[in-house]
């Protein structure tokens, strides 16, 4: 009964710390997207309460990242804590087995993977596809942010556009190149012409509308000067611009039902599943499904700092750590290739269960050792 609840504490106290440093690291790196994502109303002139709800939606896709290093720290800290303060002299002196321990971690590790599978297939797709449609359905807002003084902007597809000066909602000397022909109804020309150049001395923001004042539209057709129009005022209704954010839902953005779906029938919403698009979704997917079961390989690796050791270099804290770390590298490395090359593809598939079958019996190994050496000590 008592061993029951020293094992529940030292499940909380691992999953407590994993959770403190998982979520630590998402907020210092969440807050330095979240500045990055300011574009969004300086660039593109979304409201800022669409910046927050992208800004929080996007945390989902940053926790998920720190979770294989976060649970690494966390299990090796309490490891090391708890050899410092002797706590596992304890439990062996009690007739524990470190082996029990082990089982205890594995155990411990299975939480987080379904912690991290649960993420990873359903809650950040999700929440990701969320914030790009939140994108794609919120319109701009507010033009004046986009512009900048004395700086060529292209925020809106097909229009580039400078000023040299701006004051509140008024504007002095503006030029505007409409490459699409977008603001063709100011024209007088045909809708023929592919661009409109406009050239202004002052304008006024105001109601969804830049309002121009004495300036000359100078409109092109196949890079020939066919009509030069001066103007004393011209209202465009900003509502017709389309700014250049990405509104289609990427890949990572994409829910996992849906990219089984592609490799599975070769049909992805309006895209065909052509050779390229598979290798880009077959990584996405095994970070997604296979990428979790290493978490029980950072246990198992981690479980080497209880093995008693007489100053062996392989075994000190730090080449162990260090053995752990390798492995958080190698799937990284590994993931990238798996939609470039199947023999890279199944390596990357079996490498958990083959950590682990060979950590896991290294371990047995090991404690079989040290428990036939302390029997023949104890004759």
């Amino acid at each position: 009964m008592l061993q029951n609840k020293i094992y529940q504490n030292y499940s909380k106290e691992i999953l407590k710390t994993f959770l403190t440093i998982l979520f630590s690291l998402t907020i210092i790196a969440w807050t330095v997207r979240a500045v990055n994502f300011l574009d969004l109303i300086v660039e593109s002139g979304y409201p800022v309460v669409t910046y927050f709800q992208y800004s929080i939606l996007n945390i989902f896709g940053i926790l998920t990242k720190f979770i294989p290093l976060s649970f690494l720290l966390a299990i090796t800290m309490f490891i090391l804590k708890q050899i410092q303060d002797n706590e596992f002299v304890i439990l062996w002196t009690s007739g524990v087995k470190k082996i029990e321990i082990v089982h205890l971690f594995f155990k411990v590790s299975l939480v987080v993977t379904i912690f991290y599978i649960l993420f990873s297939i359903f809650l950040t797709p999700l929440a990701l596809n969320k914030s790009r449609q939140l994108l794609g359905e919120e319109r701009f807002t507010s033009f004046l942010p986009t512009v900048r003084i004395q700086q060529f902007s292209d925020s809106f597809t097909g229009l580039t556009f400078i000023v040299d000066e701006k004051y509140e909602n008024q504007v002095k000397n503006i030029f505007i190149q409409d490459n699409l022909n977008i603001l063709k109804n100011i024209s007088s020309a045909k809708v023929e012409e592919s661009s409109n150049t406009i050239v202004a001395k002052r304008g006024l923001v105001e109601d969804g509308q830049l309002i121009l004042l004495d300036g000359k539209i100078i409109s092109t057709k196949n890079l020939v000067k066919n009509d030069f129009i001066k103007f004393d005022q011209i209202n465009i209704d900003l509502n017709n611009l389309k700014n250049t954010t990405i509104k289609k839902p990427k890949i990572q953005e994409t829910s996992t039902l849906s990219l089984i779906k592609c490799l599975k029938e070769n049909l992805f919403t309006n895209y065909k599943c052509t050779t390229n698009f598979k290798e880009e979704i077959l990584p996405v997917l095994n970070r997604r499904l296979i990428l979790p079961m290493f978490i029980p390989v950072l246990a198992l690796v981690s479980s080497l700092l209880l093995i008693k050791t007489k100053k062996n270099i392989f075994f000190n804290k730090i080449s162990i750590f260090s053995y752990s770390f390798l492995i958080l590298l190698y799937s990284e490395l590994i993931i990238r290739f798996t939609g470039l090359n199947s023999i890279a593809n199944y390596i990357f598939l079996t490498s958990p269960i083959i950590f682990s079958f060979l950590s896991y019996y290294f371990l047995k190994y090991k404690f079989s050792i040290e428990a036939n050496f302390n029997e023949k000590s104890s004759y």
